[in-house]
C-alpha cells in the first residue's frame, strides 16, 4: 500500500490553500486534550475517531497531533492511500521513516517489511524501536483512513498496541463509518475489547454551518446564503468546496456586512472531494454511480441492472464499492445518494454529451416518448407480440450509443417471442452483436449455436443466425467466420440483402485470414449482389476489403483512398450497422504499416475514448490490441506491453483469438526480444507454435515470423530460415505482402539473419520486394528508409545505409532508425572508429529511449570495441533518472504530482491497468515504499541536489 504523510493531505475545511478554524468539535478535542494529558502522566491507550466521508476525521487527527507537539510530545503519523496497495506496512513506514525525527533503526524496519518470511522479526523490531523512543518521553502515533490499510499494518498495529499498552503510548486512529472490509471489522473488534475509547463525529449544527460559511466567505450569510449552505447537510468538506464555489464564481456579494446571493439559487456544480471519490472507484462502480445520478431519485438494483445491460448478480461488487464509498445509502429496496449534493455534483461533473446520452437511457427511449414501466415488462408473459416488438425498437434505437441497454431489451423480447415464432430468429440474430459488443461474447456464441444446433430456422433463419456468428467470429476465430459466412451464403432462397451481407463478411474473413485471391474473387461477386439490394452497410465492409485488396498489391495510395471511403461511409451509417469491427481500425493499422504512426496513435486512442463513453467493451479491446502494434512500431515498448496486459483474452472467449494472435502476443514476444527477456519471450515462441497450426494462413505466416525471430535471439540463423522457407515459397496470391514478413520495417531484419545463415537468395529476395514496395509508393518516405536499409544490409554498401539513416529522420519509428544507425555504425567501425561512434551513440540514446535494454547492451559493447566508454544504464530519458524507462517516467512525474493512478490513467491516455504496471516497476527500481517516499525522491533530483 502506498502512502502520503497527514502533512501532504488534502483536509476538509481548507479553502483556496487556507486553512479554515476548526469549528464545531470543541467536545472531541477537549476529550484529546485529557488524554494527552494522561499520557503526559505516563498512560497510554487508543482513540478510535470514526465519522462518515467529509466529516473531518482527518483533520480533528491534525489538530490533535499539532496540540502534542506544543506539549513537546513526539508524533509519528502516518495515512493509508486507497490508490495502491503493493507496499505492505506502508502506512507504519511512512510514520516511522518519515518527518523530522524518524525513528532510530528505521531503515532496518522497512528493510525487514519489504522481505519475505520476516513478520515474526519485523514486529520484534518495530516493537523494541517503539520502546526505545518511548524511554525518551510520551509518544502519539497517529494513523488515518485505517479502511484502506494492508492486513500487515492492521496486523502490526492491532498487536503492538496491545503489546505495548503499558507503555507512554497513545494511538490516535480514524476509520470511515459503515462497510469495512473484513480485516478492518476483526481489528476495530480487537482494540474495542482492549479499551478503546470511540469518537463518533457527526454532522456539524447551525451554529457551525454559519461559522464555517462566514469563514470561507468573509462576512456572515444572509438567509439565502445560509440555505444553501444547509444543502451540505452538515458535512464540513461538502461545505468549504460548496461555498468556497460560491466565492469563486462570484455568486456572492458582500453589501452591508452581509454574504448575499449575487442572483438566484446556484446551479449544481462540481466538488472535487466528489471527484476524488469517484476516481477511487472502479470503471464499474464509477459507471453505476454515474448512471444513478442521472436517474434523479432513489433507485432500484433491478433497474440499475436494467440501465445497464447486466444481470442484478452482475452489480454485487460495483453497488457494494458505492455504498462502502459513502456515496450511496440503501433506503429500503432502493438506493439512494447519501446527499443530493453528491447527486448533483456527479451529474454535473459529466459531459455534456454523456449527460444527454444517460438521460436517453434512464428514460430508456429517445427524448419525447414514456419510459417503459419495468414491472409492467415482469409482468409481460411469452407470446406478447407487440411487447417484443416495442423493445426490439427500443433495442434499435439505443444500440449506437448504449449497447447494454439495448442487449438487456433484445434478450426480453426473446424471451417475450414463441419458439415457434417466424421472427424469432431475426431477434437472436439481433442481440447476438449486442452481446458481443458489451463483452458477453461467450454468452452470444451460446445462443446463436443453440438456435443453430434446434433447427427449424428456416433458410432465411439460418443465414441470419450464421451472419451474426460470422461477425462474432471475426474477433476470435478467422477461419470460423470464413466457415460461417459461407455456409450461409450458400444457403437456397434466401434474400438478396442477406446474402450480400453474408459475402461481404466471407471476404472481410478471407481477408483477414490471409487468403488474398479468394477474398477478391468474393469481393467482386459481393459488391454485385450489395449493388442490386442497395445496401450500404455491405459496401462500407466490401469497401475495406477493397482497400486490404489493394494495400497486398502494393497499391498503398489507392488502399488509403478506399480506406478513407470505407470510414467515410461506416461513420455515415452508424456504428451499430457495421457488419465489421470499426472500420476506422483498418485506417489506423494501414497508416501504422506504411510509416504514418502519429496518424494512426491519434486514431486509435480516439477509438478508444468512443467505444469506452458508449460501453462498447469488445470494440474498445480491440482498439487497445490495435494501440498495442502501434505503440511497439513507435518504441513505446513499457507502454506496448502494459496495453496488451490490460487486453489479454479472457478465459471464456469463443476460439483461439486471432485478432489477438496477430496483435498482443506478437508484441508481447517483440518486446521481449528487444529487452531481453528470455522466459518471457520463450512463453511466446510456444503461442507462435501453436499458430503455426491454425487454420488461417495470416496467422500461420505470423506464428511462423515469431519463430523465426525467437531463432534468430538465440543465436540459429539457420533455425530461423527454415522456419521462413515454407512462407517464402507459399503460393504468391496468398503470400503476405512482405513476404513473410509483419511489417516493411522487418526487411532489414530478414536480410540480416539470411546473410548470417549464409542465405544470400532470400536476402536478396527481401530486398527486392523492399525495393519494389518503395518504387510503387513514392511518396512514403518510410518504405524508401526500409528499402535503403536492406540494401545496405546486402550489398554491405555504407552509401545505402547513411541514406536510410536521412531517410528516418522524418519517420517516428524510434527502433527501425536506431537500427540504421546501428548498422551503418557498424559498418564505419571496421575502417573509421571515430566516425562510427556518433552514429552508435546516436542508436544508444534512442534504443534507451524506447526501454531496448537488449539493443542498449549491444550498442555499448560495440563502442567498447570503438573504445568509448558508457555509463551501465541509460535507459532513462534523462540524466537524472538512469533506472527508468520513458513510459514509467511519464507514469512518476504525475503521481508525485499528488494525481491518482486513474486521473494518471485519464491525463495520459493509459488504462488505469498500465499505470500501474509502470508504477509498480519504478517502485521496485527506484528502491521506494510509498508514493510520498517517490514525491521527495522526485522533488530532489528535479531540484538537482
Amino acid at each position: 500500500m502506498s502512502v502520503n504523510s497527514m502533512t501532504t493531505r488534502t483536509v476538509p475545511e481548507e479553502f483556496d490553500g487556507v486553512r479554515t478554524p476548526l469549528r464545531g468539535r470543541d467536545a472531541e478535542l477537549a476529550f484529546i486534550k485529557a488524554r494527552l494529558d494522561t499520557l503526559d502522566r505516563g498512560e497510554g491507550g487508543i482513540i478510535r475517531v470514526e465519522g462518515p466521508a467529509g466529516i473531518g476525521r482527518s483533520r480533528v487527527l491534525a489538530e490533535a497531533a499539532a496540540a502534542a507537539r506544543r506539549r513537546g510530545t513526539r508524533v509519528l503519523e502516518g495515512a493509508a492511500d486507497p490508490d495502491e496497495q503493493f507496499v505492505p506496512l506502508g502506512p507504519l513506514l511512512d510514520g516511522v521513516l518519515a518527518g523530522k525525527g524518524p525513528l532510530s533503526g528505521a531503515v532496518r524496519v522497512r528493510d525487514l517489511a519489504t522481505t519475505p518470511g520476516q513478520r515474526f522479526w519485523l514486529l520484534q523490531e518495530l516493537g523494541d524501536r517503539l520502546r526505545e523512543t518511548v524511554r525518551k518521553g510520551p509518544l502519539l502515533v497517529v494513523l488515518d483512513d485505517l479502511q484502506w490499510c494492508d492486513d500487515l499494518t492492521l496486523l502490526t498495529f492491532h498487536t503492538l498496541a496491545a503489546g505495548l499498552s503499558s507503555h507512554a503510548i497513545l494511538w490516535l486512529v480514524a476509520v470511515r463509518s459503515g462497510s469495512v472490509p473484513s480485516g478492518v471489522r476483526t481489528t476495530l473488534d480487537r482494540i474495542r475489547q482492549a479499551g478503546a475509547h470511540e469518537l463518533a463525529l457527526g454532522a456539524l449544527g447551525d451554529r457551525a454551518t454559519a461559522q464555517i460559511t462566514e469563514d470561507v466567505l468573509g462576512a456572515p450569510p444572509d438567509p439565502d446564503v445560509l440555505r444553501v449552505a444547509r444543502r451540505a447537510e452538515g458535512v464540513p468538506q461538502l461545505l468549504v468546496e460548496l461555498i468556497g464555489s460560491l466565492r469563486e464564481d462570484a455568486a456572492v456579494t458582500i453589501a452591508n456586512g452581509m454574504a448575499r446571493l449575487s442572483a438566484g439559487p446556484p446551479a449544481p456544480r462540481v466538488l472535487p472531494s466528489v471527484v476524488r471519490r469517484l476516481d477511487q472507484l472502479s470503471d464499474e462502480a464509477r459507471e453505476l454511480v454515474r448512471t444513478a445520478a442521472a436517474m434523479g431519485g432513489p433507485v432500484t438494483v433491478a433497474q440499475l441492472a436494467e440501465l445497464l445491460g447486466r444481470s442484478s448478480a452482475a452489480l454485487i461488487t460495483a453497488v457494494q464499492e458505492s455504498l462502502d464509498a459513502d456515496l450511496l445509502a440503501e433506503s429500503g429496496d432502493r438506493l439512494a445518494f447519501r446527499q443530493d449534493l453528491i447527486r448533483e455534483a456527479v451529474e454535473a461533473g459529466l459531459p455534456l454529451s454523456l449527460r444527454q446520452a444517460l438521460r436517453r437511457q434512464t428514460g430508456g427511449l429517445p427524448p419525447g416518448r414514456a419510459p417503459a414501466d419495468a414491472a409492467q415488462v415482469e409482468r409481460t408473459a411469452p407470446g406478447d407480440a407487440a411487447e417484443a416488438d416495442r423493445l426490439r425498437t427500443e433495442a434499435a434505437e439505443l444500440a449506437a450509443t448504449a449497447p447494454g441497454p439495448a442487449a438487456e431489451r433484445s434478450l426480453k423480447a426473446l424471451e417475450l417471442t414463441a419458439a415457434d415464432a417466424p421472427e424469432r430468429p431475426r431477434i437472436i440474430a439481433e442481440a447476438i452483436p449486442l452481446l458481443w459488443q458489451t463483452g458477453r461474447a461467450a454468452q452470444a456464441r451460446e445462443l446463436g449455436a443453440s438456435a443453430l444446433a434446434a433447427g427449424g430456422l428456416g433458410p432465411e433463419g439460418e443465414a441470419l443466425m450464421r451472419l451474426a456468428l460470422a461477425r462474432l467470429a471475426v474477433q476470435f476465430d478467422f477461419s470460423e467466420a470464413v466457415r460461417q459466412a459461407r455456409a450461409g451464403a450458400e444457403l437456397p432462397g434466401i434474400s438478396v440483402t442477406v446474402r450480400g451481407r453474408l459475402l461481404a463478411m466471407l471476404a472481410v474473413g478471407l481477408s483477414m485470414s490471409g487468403e488474398h485471391a479468394a477474398a477478391e474473387e468474393v469481393a467482386a461477386e459481393a459488391w454485385e449482389t450489395a449493388a442490386a439490394a442497395g445496401d450500404r452497410t455491405a459496401e462500407a465492409t466490401l469497401t475495406t476489403v477493397r482497400s486490404a485488396v489493394s494495400f497486398h498489391r502494393m497499391d498503398l495510395a489507392e488502399a488509403f483512398r478506399q480506406a478513407e471511403r470505407s470510414a467515410a461511409l461506416a461513420d455515415a451509417l452508424g456504428v451499430s450497422t457495421s457488419l465489421w469491427v470499426p472500420e476506422a481500425l483498418w485506417h489506423a493499422l494501414l497508416s501504422n504499416t506504411t510509416g504514418r504512426t502519429a496518424e494512426a496513435l491519434a486514431v486509435a486512442e480516439e477509438g478508444i475514448r468512443i467505444t469506452r463513453e458508449q460501453g462498447r467493451t469488445a470494440a474498445t479491446r480491440i482498439w487497445l490490441m490495435t494501440r498495442t502494434r502501434i505503440l511497439l512500431e513507435t518504441g513505446r515498448l513499457s507502454d506496448a506491453r502494459a496495453d496488451a496486459e490490460a487486453a489479454s483474452p479472457a478465459a471464456d472467449d469463443p476460439g483461439p483469438g486471432n485478432l489477438a494472435d496477430v496483435t498482443l502476443r506478437y508484441v508481447m514476444l517483440r518486446v521481449a526480444l528487444h529487452t531481453g527477456d528470455r522466459q518471457t519471450a520463450e512463453a511466446y515462441a510456444a503461442e507462435a507454435r501453436r499458430m503455426r497450426s491454425d487454420g488461417a494462413p495470416v496467422v500461420r505466416h505470423f506464428g511462423t515470423w515469431m519463430l523465426a525471430l525467437m531463432a534468430d535471439f538465440e543465436g540459429r540463423p539457420d533455425r530461423a530460415m527454415a522456419e521462413l522457407d515454407e512462407v517464402m515459397t507459399s503460393p504468391a496470391a496468398d503470400r503476405p505482402a512482405y513476404a513473410g514478413l509483419i511489417d516493411p520495417a522487418d526487411a532489414p531484419v530478414l536480410v540480416r539473419m539470411a546473410l548470417r545463415a549464409g542465405r544470400h537468395e532470400r536476402a536478396a529476395q527481401a530486398v527486392a520486394l523492399a525495393e519494389k514496395r518503395a518504387v510503387l509508393n513514392p511518396e512514403l518516405t518510410f518504405l524508401a528508409a526500409t528499402a535503403a536499409h536492406a540494401r545496405g544490409l546486402l550489398d554491405n554498401d555504407l552509401a545505402s545505409l547513411v541514406r536510410a539513416v536521412r531517410l528516418y529522420e522524418d519517420c517516428p519509428r524510434v527502433l527501425a532508425r536506431a537500427s540504421a544507425l546501428e548498422d551503418a555504425g557498424r559498418k564505419l567501425a571496421a575502417t573509421r572508429k571515430s566516425e562510427a561512434v556518433p552514429f552508435f551513440e546516436t542508436a544508444l540514446a534512442l534504443y534507451a529511449r524506447a526501454g531496448a535494454e537488449r539493443d542498449v547492451a549491444r550498442v555499448r559493447r560495440r563502442l567498447r570495441a570503438a573504445a568509448v566508454r558508457r555509463r551501465p544504464s541509460t535507459s532513462g530519458l534523462s540524466d537524472a533518472w538512469p533506472e527508468l524507462t520513458a513510459a514509467e517516467l511519464r507514469v512518476v512525474r504525475p503521481v508525485a504530482r499528488g494525481l491518482t493512478n486513474q486521473q494518471v490513467a485519464e491525463h495520459l491516455s493509459l488504462s488505469p491497468h498500465t499505470v500501474s504496471s509502470h508504477l509498480r516497476r519504478a517502485f521496485t527500481k527506484l528502491d521506494v515504499t510509498s508514493r510520498a517516499e517517490l514525491t521527495r525522491l522526485v522533488k530532489h533530483r528535479d531540484s538537482g541536489e
